[in-house]
């Protein structure tokens, strides 16, 4: 058995996170999703729109995901990986060499991004929407 891990906010659940968790399992058969709890979120300067339990929930409910586990903190991959015994560290080519120093403990692997989709663009999008209709409405 191969586990593989995964770390995110999974805000707005879409298509790009959906696909990410997907192909996870090319590269394992035991799949860990670890969800950014929301005082972490607050940390980072991160606002969410669904609540930990939610977001823990949707993934929760994926096929293929085994387990999921909250991020309450940058440090705590190193001790995830040796508790969990994970051999693939897998994050979006976003962090592109970011974790690398995790490769002392296992395969680390950036797989490129969903085109077209993030959850910033759609929380950008849903704000344009607001202005817009906000105007119209003013005028």
């Amino acid at each position: 058995m191969k586990t593989v891990i995964t770390y995110g906010t999974f805000d707005m659940f879409h298509i790009g996170h959906l696909r990410l968790i997907q192909r996870l399992k090319s590269y394992g058969t035991r799949i860990i999703v670890a969800v950014s709890s929301d005082d972490f979120n607050r940390i980072k300067g991160k606002k969410v729109f669904f609540p930990y339990q939610q977001r823990k929930e949707i993934i929760a409910n994926i096929k293929g995901v085994d387990l999921v586990i909250p991020e309450i903190n940058w440090e705590q991959k190193i001790e995830d990986i040796k508790k969990h015994k994970v051999d693939v560290f897998i994050m979006g080519d976003d962090w592109e060499g970011k974790f690398d120093f995790l490769k002392e403990y296992c395969e680390v692997v950036y797989l490129p991004r969903t085109k077209n989709i993030s959850t910033s663009q759609i929380k950008q999008s849903i704000n344009q929407m607001r202005q817009s209709n906000q105007s119209k409405g003013q005028a």
